[in-house]
């Protein structure tokens, strides 16, 4: 995707050492845009963990490099096993994580010691390139969605919701429930974005007004409580959101806030589909609600909101009293029943267990 008409993706490789890894510090967005450049496993970890990089396929694949540059360090099995582990540990609810190491440890571990950093490098790239081309085909899956709506309203544009950030800077290219967006506005279909901000951390206001901006689709940002209202008033043609993690069922887990929107959409009777890689699908869990770990994060970040001040400088400011308590679930999930569909790279199905087995029947017991 493109800032300001420069092509990018949100992890690569230095172009100078080729062994290096770059991202974007999605920390400083958007007041600067820094492109840190890491090292080492403990640096990688170290940037999932803060959340310099975030959104559940990138840090799958941020994961898979660090592995790789762990091993510059120490390819024996003993130490790429315990780096794999750290590594796992950082975040704990995208399933992409956990599936990602368990993809690299599946090559390294029937790869001689001496060849494991060539074969480490080399499955982290097809990770990445696999990420970037199924995002890509998710959004020509997702594409109709808008396209029908369009030829309904003809010359007005569609209005899409969307919660937290799920474009690019969540994935390795593309995004997932922005990638239909992408994909219309690049198609010259008139798409307009409602932009949840997407408290306590603003990735929405932050981060996805971001890219659209820079891209040039037009958008709103809004405050998290202001899409019911949008919804019951017909300014809302569809949400389209992301996952961290959806069941074998069609649950799906994403940014705190997310189960909400999709109850205010069932109510109104607005389609909410979310948009997802295979990678993001757990097919171990049933149910959703129950099963899927929900990490907690700092009171801090609810507490405090990072802005930029009238001289211009960029600064916390704390938005409670001194004193009181902040509990901070990061995610929720939102039961298959108010999910109108799921968007893969294999296409579009039911939220459902046999919609899910209809794209993939590999994964039939």
């Amino acid at each position: 995707m493109k800032i300001d008409g420069t092509p990018f993706r949100s992890v690569w490789l230095d172009e100078r050492d080729q062994w290096s890894v770059r991202i974007i510090d999605q920390t400083k967005l958007p007041w600067a845009i820094d492109m840190p450049r890491l090292t080492s496993v403990r640096e990688v970890a170290h940037a999932i963990r803060t959340m310099q990089v975030r959104g559940a396929p990138l840090i799958g694949a941020v994961a898979a490099y660090g592995l790789a540059l762990a091993l510059r360090e120490d390819c024996s099995t003993e130490a790429m096993e315990r780096d794999a582990a750290m590594l796992a540990a950082t975040r704990p609810t995208a399933v992409n994580l956990a599936w990602a190491l368990e993809r690299m440890l599946t090559v390294l571990r029937n790869t001689r010691a001496a060849d494991r950093v060539q074969a480490a490098y080399r499955e982290a790239g097809a990770i990445a390139d696999e990420d970037a081309a199924q995002n890509e085909v998710l959004g020509t899956h997702g594409l109709p969605l808008i396209a029908e709506i369009a030829a309904r309203k003809r010359a007005a544009p569609v209005n899409v919701l969307t919660h937290c950030n799920a474009g690019w800077l969540a994935t390795v290219d593309w995004g997932t429930a922005l990638a239909p967006i992408y994909k219309a506005h690049d198609a010259g279909i008139g798409v307009h974005v409602w932009v949840d901000e997407t408290r306590p951390r603003n990735q929405g206001a932050a981060l996805t007004a971001f890219e659209l901006g820079r891209h040039g689709v037009p958008h709103t940002v809004i405050s998290d409580n202001a899409g019911g209202h949008l919804m019951q008033h017909g300014q809302v043609d569809l949400c389209i959101v992301g996952a961290d993690r959806v069941t074998r069922t069609g649950d799906a887990a994403n940014k705190i806030g997310t189960y909400l929107k999709a109850l205010a959409a069932h109510d109104n009777g607005v389609p909410f589909w979310v948009a997802l890689p295979s990678s993001t699908i757990d097919w171990s869990i049933e149910d959703g609600v129950r099963d899927i770990p929900i990490e907690e994060r700092a009171g801090a970040e609810v507490t405090t909101v990072t802005g930029r001040a009238l001289d211009g400088t960029v600064a916390n400011v704390r938005v409670v009293p001194t004193g009181s308590p902040a509990a901070n679930p990061a995610f929720d999930v939102t039961p298959r029943r108010l999910v109108t569909g799921l968007i893969t790279e294999r296409g579009r199905c039911d939220a459902s267990p046999e919609g899910l087995l209809g794209l993939f029947p590999e994964r039939a017991p």
